[in-house]
């Protein structure tokens, strides 16, 4: 089995950096800075220095502090030209977030990971996150793909130890397929499925501890409700709903969410659906995108 080699300067550079993505517009000072990342003052004000040169952070000579400089602006935008669709999604689920007051996000699998790209509304999500895209994790993913990407998703090796019933999979992806969404009740279990597999490898699992995330996970399908267990008058404890995005070719592209965290009626869900599903479809055609006949 390959080695991959670590660098410990690197990954300090990018936990600096990293800490000051996730708190945009703010400034710190070379102490705290330090204490966060428990790094020594030396070390800190060492990459701070290198960082400032290029631009990437600037230093306020009279209070001394720090914040990203415009270094990163070049970078974000780079980088953003690879991911048109999440740019296009982005206004379309701040609305979302507005009119429900709730969370929205999109993501993709990224080089075989699922990367988290955009994100709106009251919950603060790590943009940058990444998730092994591996059963349990990554359903949503190739629900509205091609068959060959379940099939290949499918036979993927498992993240962690988990019962796979097929046919039930694949009820549910007739049944997204159909309705155009996908209603996720997720377990205590299946929320700290997620906490613990945020940023990890499949791979980098000790076996132990692989078996002991299994252990949280019973069945994939519990997750996932079907028109039938939907009831219009009944409230059902759901976490969100998601919906596909496609590109010109006509395969699926990104995934949009839109955060529940409560009981709702069948009725409701319906009507929450059924405006995320329009969201998707408006990136979809923004972006230049094709929806398939087979969705």
């Amino acid at each position: 089995m390959a080695v991959t080699r670590r660098s410990p300067p690197t990954e300090r550079v990018v936990r600096l950096l990293a800490y000051f993505a996730v708190r945009p517009g703010q400034r710190f000072g070379l102490s705290a800075l330090a204490r966060e990342l428990d790094l020594s003052k030396p070390t800190c004000l060492g990459i701070l220095t290198e960082l400032t040169a290029s631009g990437y952070v600037v230093r306020d000579p009279r209070s001394t502090t720090y914040r990203l400089g415009p270094a990163m602006i070049a970078a974000g935008r780079a980088a953003a030209e690879g991911f048109g669709a999440s740019e296009i999604a982005r206004a379309h689920l701040e609305e979302l977030s507005v009119r429900y007051q709730a969370t929205c996000t999109a993501s993709a699998v990224v080089d075989g990971r699922i990367l988290m790209l955009q994100s709106a509304g009251p919950s603060k999500v790590r943009l940058g996150e990444t998730y092994p895209f591996a059963p349990p994790v990554g359903l949503m993913y190739v629900l509205w793909d091609a068959e060959s990407a379940f099939d290949a998703w499918l036979a993927t090796p498992p993240a962690v130890p988990v019962r796979l019933d097929e046919a039930y999979l694949r009820r549910v992806v007739a049944e997204c397929r159909e309705h155009g969404y996908l209603v996720e009740s997720l377990t205590s279990a299946g929320r700290r499925l997620y906490t613990l597999m945020a940023g990890v490898a499949a791979g980098d699992l000790p076996p132990e501890v692989r078996g002991l995330v299994g252990e949280l996970v019973s069945s994939l399908g519990e997750r996932v409700y079907l028109g039938a267990d939907l009831e219009p008058r009944k409230k059902h404890a759901v976490s969100l709903l998601a919906a596909p995005t496609f590109d010109a070719s006509g395969r699926q592209e990104l995934v949009l969410t839109l955060s529940v965290g409560e009981p709702i009626t069948g009725a409701e869900i319906a009507r929450r659906g059924a405006a995320l599903a329009a969201v998707a479809d408006a990136v979809t055609a923004e972006a230049g995108g094709v929806r398939p006949r087979s969705v």
